[in-house]
């Protein structure tokens, strides 16, 4: 059964009012009224001076099951939202590798889910790593971006990316098939679930596109989340917690009146203060409520993100007790639990 055996996530310390982003964006005051308001965003993490190589490295030296393991990690998985990153002749994932000192390591990069990737990339780094038939070997997805233009910024209507990262590393089996010298711990992956409508792949869609995608958006999530937990064996009411994709409040409000979820066991504290970090905001949720103690051993958990193209995704996890709160600081000691708001 593949399962997470830790996971760690760098929230950068900086953040920046989506008001003072508006011009760069081109937001006019209705639009920012909409973002502020009724998406819930107020500001996002940003990293001046630090590169994507930067951002990876700090999330995964924040896995607390890393260090010291190095030599067990098979395959590094970079789960990306845009596939162009970084100028020609740079390679952020395997510079982060190298001084990771993973260069033994199978290193390759997989973006076709935009921001449900993280989520592809774990189900597939435990496929490979059950088909190996190594029961010590790991794998480490890489995933969160740099936000380098207004276009990688912005997603009109939507929300605002934010630069936080995430590291996940991932065993084809739980604590029985640890190694003696490795991690004793790990959350296990119950079900994961996944639907892409290849109709909307466009990217803005036309307009003609843009309300159906709005009405899908809410019944094809509801389905896949549905989907998901069924396969786990499990209710929605089973479930502790919600790790969300931070798009926005107003989606999972209507979301969770779908599904007739409350809404207050959907973690949406970092959707004011870190905004849309890519494929990592479930795992850097994750990691923050480790760390804050929302989650008990044995509790089942809900990841879930949507990519851009149209990839709907859930996973179903059940947390173990593992060591480190997996949260990585900037200078001054911010993370992304340091401000909260309630939903």
């Amino acid at each position: 059964m593949t399962t997470l055996v830790d996971v760690g996530a760098h929230v950068p310390a900086t953040r920046v009012p989506i008001r003072d982003l508006a011009d760069e964006l081109g937001l006019d005051h209705l639009e920012l009224g909409v973002f502020e308001r009724f998406f819930g965003l107020r500001e996002v993490c940003t990293a001046p001076g630090q590169t994507l190589t930067d951002l990876l490295v700090a999330a995964a030296r924040a896995v607390p099951g890393l260090a010291g393991n190095e030599h067990r990690v098979r395959y590094v998985l970079g789960a990306r939202t845009i596939a162009t990153v970084a100028p020609v002749g740079m390679n952020p994932l395997h510079d982060a590798a190298t001084r990771l000192g993973l260069d033994h390591a199978v290193v390759w990069t997989l973006t076709q889910h935009a921001c449900a990737s993280a989520l592809l990339a774990v189900d597939l780094a435990g496929r490979l790593l059950a088909s190996d038939g190594d029961p010590d070997a790991l794998a480490l997805v890489l995933t969160g971006e740099k936000a380098f233009s207004p276009g990688s910024r912005l997603i009109e209507g939507t929300t605002i990316m934010g630069e936080g990262t995430a590291a996940c590393l991932v065993a084809a089996s739980g604590p029985a098939g640890s190694s003696a010298d490795g991690p004793a711990s790990g959350s296990p992956v119950l079900a994961y679930a996944t639907r892409t409508l290849g109709e909307y792949h466009q990217v803005p869609l036309p307009e003609d596109l843009a309300s159906p995608f709005g009405v899908a958006y809410t019944e094809v999530l509801a389905e896949v989340v549905l989907e998901a937990v069924e396969r786990a064996g499990l209710t929605l009411n089973d479930l502790a917690l919600v790790l969300p994709h931070n798009v926005n409040r107003v989606s999972w409000r209507r979301l969770c009146a779908r599904l007739g979820l409350p809404l207050a066991r959907v973690r949406l504290d970092d959707v004011p203060v870190t905004g849309h970090c890519f494929g990592a905001d479930s795992f850097i949720g994750y990691a923050a409520a480790r760390a804050e103690g929302r989650l008990r051993p044995g509790d089942p958990f809900l990841m879930v993100a949507v990519g851009l193209g149209a990839t709907f995704s859930a996973m179903v996890l059940r947390h173990e007790a593992s060591e480190g709160s997996g949260l990585s600081e900037d200078s001054d000691g911010a993370t992304a639990h340091d401000t909260k708001e309630q939903a």
